[in-house]
């Protein structure tokens, strides 16, 4: 059956599979000569991304996935991140992806050493 213009179906735009994602910040990071490792494999097509950022002095930032209403209404769904503890300690943020892991088993973790990320993660709230 043929549809007519007027009748076409909204398609969603495909999101990126989450191995696919990851992989490609890893390249990026390793290209900005840094150092970055998966922790733990989640889902390859859909898993939920954490990512912690070491820093020289010991301490970590840890981006999580940004809620639904960070997106706008028109806005591709694409993976966006949301910093979720900045420079804490190693033991909080282990606890906060303990917990996360205990509610979602196939989550990713990536760990990135670096002092800078620029754009290689992009957050929730920047153009």
């Amino acid at each position: 059956m043929l549809q007519s213009n007027s009748e076409r179906l909204y398609t969603a735009p495909m999101r990126l599979r989450a191995d696919i994602f990851v992989s490609s910040i890893l390249r990026r990071v390793f290209a900005n000569g840094d150092f970055a490792a998966v922790e733990k494999k989640g889902a390859e097509e859909a898993g939920a991304i954490f990512i912690r950022q070491h820093f020289r002095d010991g301490l970590e930032t840890l981006y999580a996935p940004a809620p639904q209403t960070a997106f706008g209404e028109d806005e591709v769904r694409d993976r966006l991140f949301e910093i979720r503890l900045a420079r804490s300690e190693p033991q909080a943020v282990r606890a906060m992806l303990e917990r996360e892991r205990r509610f979602d088993p196939d989550l990713w973790i990536v760990e990135l050493e670096a002092e800078e990320l620029g754009d290689v993660i992009p957050l929730a709230g920047e153009s």
